[in-house]
């Protein structure tokens, strides 16, 4: 089974509990005992920056530096200390660095250490009892290159369910090779936990236009072939991976509103799905599917990028 081996978890200095470092002790717990060389490793890392410190005229070079790698000491001590309240008895190793773009920091880090996993908490908008994501979430979602898991605040009980979305309609080799990516992980993870395995995946309904503009069209016969190729698909895909059909999900509608209400019908802990990393125009316009379902779900969500994706941030 492939499992992780080097986490980066993204510690948040203005909240007392971190969650996401909670998930990744968790994770790595429920790994069995494996030989010394592929043991896990997980880094605690946030960046900081103070611009009062850039703009202190009356300070040399030298000077503002030494105020920032004394800021930085600070931070570690704290982030060391809070490593050792944990009392995990697993290796953790925690990195504060200066940067003003937390999210370029994390990227950077990611692609220098060879990182195959981030995990990063959400916030929690109090008043409206929801989660806000923060542009730094979006950054990370569409820029970075190995595999993200936001974590919000749903329990990972044993025997629970991971679903897994999918988008088996298709014959492109990018969306294939995606699909299997997916549900590789999502099993990987049901197997370290303990829970099941679901697969969801949409098709879309009867274009409104073409149902008005031709009569003769027969909506119902054409809803009936796109049920009848996702279904087939779908089963084909299951058995591929040993998982029962009784635990996929082919529904016709949006992706975002789909994989929301079985989310909810499973009570799944973890949705795990494909981002394509737009950026740019094409992600402001377009926007990601991915996003939208995430900003949807009350509970932790695992997106992996396409086999080669390459970061923009990649030198």
């Amino acid at each position: 089974m492939d499992i992780y081996q080097n986490i980066l978890v993204i510690i948040d200095p203005t909240i007392e509990e971190q969650k996401a470092l909670k998930r990744a002790i968790e994770l790595v717990s429920k790994i069995p005992d494996i030989a010394p060389e592929h043991k896990v490793n997980i880094t605690a890392f946030f960046s900081i920056f103070d611009f009062s410190y850039e703009m202190t005229t009356i300070l040399s070079s030298d000077d503002r530096d030494s105020m920032r790698e004394m800021v930085i000491k600070e931070k570690q001590q704290w982030l060391d200390d809070i490593i050792l309240e944990m009392n995990a008895g697993i290796n953790i190793t925690s990195k504060v660095v200066w940067n003003n773009r937390p999210y370029e920091a994390i990227i950077k880090q990611v692609i220098e250490q060879k990182h195959d996993l981030v995990i990063k908490g959400t916030h929690q908008h109090d008043k409206f009892k929801s989660v806000v994501f923060t542009p730094t979430d979006w950054h990370i979602l569409r820029k970075c290159p190995c595999p993200v898991l936001l974590v919000k605040d749903h329990e990972w009980p044993k025997q629970g369910n991971i679903l897994a979305a999918l988008n088996v309609g298709s014959d492109e080799a990018e969306h294939l090779s995606l699909n299997n990516r997916i549900t590789k992980q999502a099993k990987n993870i049901a197997q370290l936990i303990t829970a099941n395995v679901h697969l969801v995946n949409s098709y879309p309904g009867t274009p409104v236009n073409i149902a008005i503009e031709i009569p003769e069209f027969d909506a119902s016969e054409y809803n009936n072939a796109m049920q009848s190729h996702h279904t087939k698909a779908m089963q084909s895909h299951a058995n591929n991976f040993d998982i029962p059909f009784a635990n996929t999900h082919v529904k016709e509608g949006l992706p975002e509103a789909v994989i929301e209400q079985v989310a909810l019908k499973i009570d799944a802990e973890l949705v795990v799905l494909g981002t394509v990393g737009r950026t740019g125009i094409s992600a402001a316009l377009i926007g990601n599917t991915a996003e939208q379902v995430i900003d949807l779900l009350n509970c932790d969500v695992l997106a992996l990028k396409p086999e080669g994706y390459i970061s923009p941030l990649a030198e």
